[in-house]
């Protein structure tokens, strides 16, 4: 069968490695393993990866999973740690504390939200906080660590967690998967991407050396530069900046303290002008300023953040600017960007790997042949463009909600105008206490209710169903879920017991892609 009757992609050329390129080229090995395309990632080992996208929520799981990769492998690969949520302080003042956890609250009875039972109870003065029908954010409080049960006994016992790891370990680990499954690598520098004169799809790339790689489908994982989607193919860029206004951030390694237990939650902090990370390794932590320019000087920025890291430094503070937003399309021509390339949102909810893997997992679902049909390109474009405008809207919404007076820049994101698919989401929630849900969400319900709750947003009405239920008996069982909650926290095991429990002398070799 010669080229005209066989359109099939016969290669695929990954631009760049990094978590985003070896996460793509191990994810097409994987899924083409049975067929002859051919794959090959072209990076250099000359220029380094951002590398800071260490926490991560619990769909990198089921990412790895479906590589026949299993937890304990890729934490001791990679240095992870367990993350059950993130715990946010000082957004609303110095002192507020909250944690949003990777997990449900309490128990929906007759079709009704938990939520409306809590309202209800909470109006008539039993002042249990939220978090205490969670079992992930009481685990999280606690300093607890468990897997969860794979059937769980009652909506009360769902929870899930994810990965504290170190990004360019990961890249490593996924790079060995890979070409143990037949990719090919190329280190070299890219000099020049060349484009066909008749429709301007990618022919080849052009390295410093002189050699030519030419591909059928080029994946472009090159970053924020966007060497193909943005620089050769021209694709343009949708700023977000009205809406998020921090555009740059600090990044440091710091040393573990002796004694220190590392926490099973990501550490986010309120600062004068944005918010600070620290997310606990085993080898180390990762600490970090994400910041306005505008409101703050480098200067001031570092002032800030030093004093404050998890440890010793073990690097020199790194400044990584930044444009919130997002390509106007992720898919032009012969050409798709996941990653960096494909668009960027500051870290908060740690949502810049799963972003990676709902981009592959498009490519996977949407892949074309040589003739690249519009709808296709027009289907994965619109995917992602709906996913990070939710995800987009998710992060407004902390800085929205935010209870802070002391700086002009929380006074100012508290009286911005947000865009028109969050106002609604907040007019719903405060009329009714309901949820608007849109396709291609990452967050669901339950997440909002973390963020509404942490930033003391409550609705005007609960559901009115739920006062034909005998108000004894809605104390009676509320009460009996914290203690049940409680009880289990209190026989849980220390997160850092779990930690010792992972054999560090077991292999960290990847399994193999067949």
């Amino acid at each position: 069968m010669d080229e005209i009757d066989d359109p099939r992609i016969r290669s695929v050329v990954v631009v760049g490695g990094g978590t985003a390129g070896w996460m793509t080229a191990a994810a097409l090995v994987q899924h083409f393993r049975t067929t002859p395309l051919k794959i090959t990632v072209v990076e250099s080992s000359d220029i380094g990866t951002i590398g800071v996208g260490e926490a991560t929520i619990p769909t990198l799981r089921r990412f790895y999973g479906q590589l026949g990769l299993r937890d304990d492998d890729v934490m001791r690969a990679t240095q992870a740690t367990c993350k059950l949520g993130i715990r946010f302080l000082d957004w609303s003042g110095p002192g507020s504390d909250f944690i949003h956890p990777f997990g449900l609250y309490g128990q929906d009875v007759k079709g009704i939200g938990f939520h409306h039972y809590w309202l209800k109870q909470r109006r008539a003065g039993d002042a249990a906080p939220l978090a205490a029908y969670s079992l992930g954010a009481s685990l999280a409080a606690g300093g607890k660590f468990v897997q969860p049960s794979p059937n769980p006994p009652s909506q009360l016992s769902v929870f899930d967690w994810a990965l504290h790891l170190d990004a360019g370990l990961f890249a490593q680990h996924l790079r060995a998967y890979a070409e143990a499954g037949g990719c090919a690598r190329i280190d070299a520098r890219i000099r020049a991407v060349e484009l066909r004169p008749e429709d301007g799809f990618v022919r080849a790339l052009t390295l410093d050396d002189g050699r030519e790689v030419e591909g059928d489908l080029f994946v472009d994982c090159s970053g924020f530069k966007g060497l193909v989607i943005g620089e050769a193919l021209g694709v343009g860029f949708e700023d977000w900046g009205r809406w998020l206004p921090c555009d740059a951030a600090y990044a440091v390694q710091s040393e573990n303290r002796p004694g220190d237990a590392p926490a099973p939650f990501t550490r986010v902090t309120a600062r004068s002008a944005g918010w600070q990370w620290g997310i606990p390794l085993r080898h180390r932590a990762g600490n970090g300023l994400v910041f306005s320019s505008a409101h703050l000087s480098d200067d001031q920025a570092l002032a800030e953040l030093m004093p404050h890291l998890l440890g010793d430094p073990l690097t020199e503070a790194r400044r990584i600017p930044f444009r919130p937003g997002r390509r106007a399309q992720a898919w032009a021509r012969n050409c798709v960007a996941i990653g960096l390339s494909s668009g960027f949102l500051e870290p908060l909810e740690s949502t810049s790997i799963a972003l990676i893997e709902t981009g592959i997992e498009r490519l996977k679902a949407l892949f074309p042949d040589r003739r690249f049909a519009q709808p296709i390109l027009d289907e994965f474009n619109d995917q992602t463009a709906r996913e990070m405008e939710r995800v987009r809207d998710f992060i407004i919404l902390h800085y929205k909600l935010n209870r802070r007076t002391d700086t002009d820049f929380w006074r100012d994101c508290r009286a911005m105008a947000v865009p028109e698919t969050l106002e609604r989401k907040i007019a719903l929630w405060t009329a009714r206490g309901q949820f608007v849900r849109y396709r291609w969400e990452m967050f669901h319900p339950a997440s909002w209710l973390a963020i509404y709750d942490g930033f003391g947003l409550y609705p005007d009405h609960h559901d009115p169903a739920v006062d034909a239920m005998d108000p004894a008996y809605l104390a009676r069982s509320l009460a009996e879920m914290r203690a049940n909650i409680a009880d289990f926290v209190a026989r849980t095991p220390d997160h850092a017991q779990f930690l010792t429990g992972l054999d560090p002398a077991a292999s960290a070799a990847p399994a193999s892609a067949a």
